[in-house]
């Protein structure tokens, strides 16, 4: 490779680091000072308490005990992005919520998604409903319950007035896509000042 040639490669490298440095500044610049969640509801934790909530990872636990003894745990994290139009909070959250009653071992379990609508009346949906037993969960072949759209309407109305009676309301979902969303949005902001601060490194 001749001296030119070579010269003339590092000049257009640098020029495409310096094309996606700007416009990564120009994304963090927007990011930082946009607020998309203005005006949101904000929802409440009401009884529950945060286990875990690390900024660097996707999800979180909440857990609160009954008057009753039983212990309820909710873990949480932001699903597939639902297309909306005008929706601020595009993505969907998957929650599971597991209560166990006190001096038994088995856990009820059920898999539940908050729709992305924020002023949704039900506040979230039940998938799935499992009644797992500690050997239960070292067995993949164990049946763990019925497919849940297929039990009686009433039924599943009354599996979500428990779930509700247990602090699992639509204050609690909107609090958990709120709080999610904005999560979400201060990692992909860290992710983009670490891409910019690799840049920065390379270039100098």
């Amino acid at each position: 490779m001749t001296r030119a040639t070579k010269v003339l490669r590092q000049g257009l490298k640098a020029a495409e680091d310096s094309n996606l440095l700007k416009a990564l500044q120009s994304e963090i610049t927007h990011e930082l000072s946009s607020n998309p969640y203005q005006n949101t509801q904000s929802g409440s934790l009401g009884d529950f308490t945060v286990e875990w909530d690390s900024p660097k990872s996707r999800d979180m636990v909440l857990r609160r005990k009954c008057e009753s003894g039983e212990e309820v745990a909710v873990s949480a994290l932001l699903g597939d992005e639902v297309i909306q139009k005008d929706s601020k909070l595009p993505m969907e959250v998957l929650m599971k919520v597991c209560i166990k009653k006190q001096g038994l071992s088995s856990i009820l379990q059920f898999d539940c998604k908050v729709p992305s609508e924020v002023d949704s009346w039900s506040g979230f949906d039940i998938k799935n409903a499992y009644y797992l037993q500690p050997s239960t969960c070292l067995d993949s072949s164990a049946y763990r319950g019925p497919l849940y759209s297929s039990l009686d309407p009433e039924l599943q109305g009354e599996l979500k007035k428990y779930l509700t009676a247990k602090g699992i309301g639509e204050s609690l979902a909107n609090f958990l896509l709120l709080h999610l969303h904005k999560k979400e949005q201060d990692q992909y902001v860290n992710w983009l000042q670490r891409l910019e601060a690799t840049l920065k490194q390379k270039s100098d």
